[in-house]
């Protein structure tokens, strides 16, 4: 009896130690696989948990309209392409599923701006061939320029970007009007984003205009330049029984940008002839009567921008080191306001009998290491 009582107590014994062993060596497998979950992505199941419970929030300063709704919609479009992508579809360099941005969720690139110039054969030599010389070189593809005549000389350097619109080479309304709805139905043949247009007598910061375009969306309805005049412009519409009418317009000597989706919605009264129509609806010149279509046709305000610039202001007080932060820049070489000529005042790289507009130490003072500027600016350390 003692002998088997003794051997049941070694047995019961034996059978704890048993179930002690397998509980063991059981946490000791969950906690390494908790500890590998941890090293895949830095955080516990409970961390995890508290990171998807409350997100931590971004900081948006510095960012666009444009960049967050662009954010927002790709991580829609992932979101939508994940669940209906099939298991197999993977990339074989990551190894993860494959996401596609829709090109319109991108950021606008110089290669998405469309850039009319406007110019006339007697301003061939002295001033298009010094916007050939500065900006124009920077963005030779987007490019367009609209004259009167033909210019082999000028062909040579631009090719088909150079425009014979056969228009009048006067300076009076008609012949501004005739070049402008050439220049508007061409951007329509253009797969671009934004429609934007110079005279012959600015100087076009294309990086600030790439970075002022960024805080817009192309589709949407958007105009912007900057007005010559500080009260909106006042005439009569003939199609409406002379009715008086009032709207703001950007002025042409200052440049203006407009999207493709407000472009667009331009087509009736603008494309095809039709934008002639519309000058002579109000009897005024082609930046008016944008800003007619525009502000009082289909409603939609200017935007205006500061940072464009015409000869219709004093220029002298925009300081050096502002400069490279405006978009567009003029000059007048005839008497203003008392004054011999209205430059910017820049002194520094060209001097102003070799440089009467500025045009040339404005583009050195931007990029000093292109070739016009060689030998003329001191290579910074």
């Amino acid at each position: 009896m003692r002998l088997s009582c003794r051997r049941l107590a070694l047995g019961l014994s034996a059978g704890a130690f048993l179930c002690l062993w397998l509980f063991m060596t059981g946490f000791q497998q969950d906690l390494a696989a908790g500890r590998m979950a941890t090293q895949g992505d830095g955080s516990s199941g409970n961390e995890r948990w508290a990171l998807g419970k409350h997100p931590r929030k971004i900081s948006s300063v510095g960012r666009s309209v444009e960049d967050d709704d662009r954010e927002n919609e790709i991580k829609k479009t992932s979101r939508t392409q994940s669940k209906h992508s099939k298991p197999g579809n993977r990339s074989p360099s990551s190894g993860q599923n494959t996401v596609s941005v829709p090109d319109r969720l991108r950021k606008t690139e110089l290669r998405d701006i469309f850039i009319g110039v406007k110019t006339t054969e007697k301003y061939h030599r002295q001033r298009m061939d010094l916007l050939m010389d500065t900006w124009v070189s920077l963005a030779k593809d987007q490019t367009f320029v609209f004259t009167d005549s033909d210019d082999q000389q000028l062909r040579s350097r631009l090719g088909d970007h150079l425009i014979n619109t056969n228009c009048s080479s006067s300076h009076m309304r008609q012949a501004l009007c005739c070049k402008m709805a050439v220049e508007y139905d061409m951007f329509l043949q253009q797969d671009k984003r934004w429609f934007c247009h110079v005279d012959d007598d600015n100087y076009l910061n294309v990086h600030e205009l790439v970075k002022m375009l960024n805080q817009y969306k192309h589709t949407d309805d958007v105009y912007l330049g900057r007005p010559s005049i500080n009260h909106p412009m006042e005439t009569y519409d003939r199609h409406e029984n002379m009715q008086k009418v009032n709207f703001w317009f950007a002025t042409g000597g200052a440049g203006f940008c407009i999207s493709k989706g407000l472009a667009l919605k331009m087509i009736p009264y603008a494309s095809g002839g039709k934008f002639m129509s519309s000058c002579e609806r109000i009897r005024l010149p082609d930046d008016c009567t944008l800003g007619f279509i525009i502000e009082r046709l289909l409603r939609v305000k200017l935007v205006q921008i500061q940072q464009f610039h015409s000869h219709l202001e004093w220029l002298k007080f925009i300081k050096k080191e502002e400069l490279p932060h405006q978009i567009s820049l003029s000059y007048g070489l005839t008497p203003y306001r008392g004054s011999a000529r209205n430059i910017i005042g820049l002194d520094e790289v060209f001097s102003e009998s070799d440089d009467p507009t500025r045009f040339k130490s404005l583009h050195c003072l931007l990029y000093p290491y292109v070739d016009l500027c060689s030998g003329h600016v001191k290579r910074r350390r």
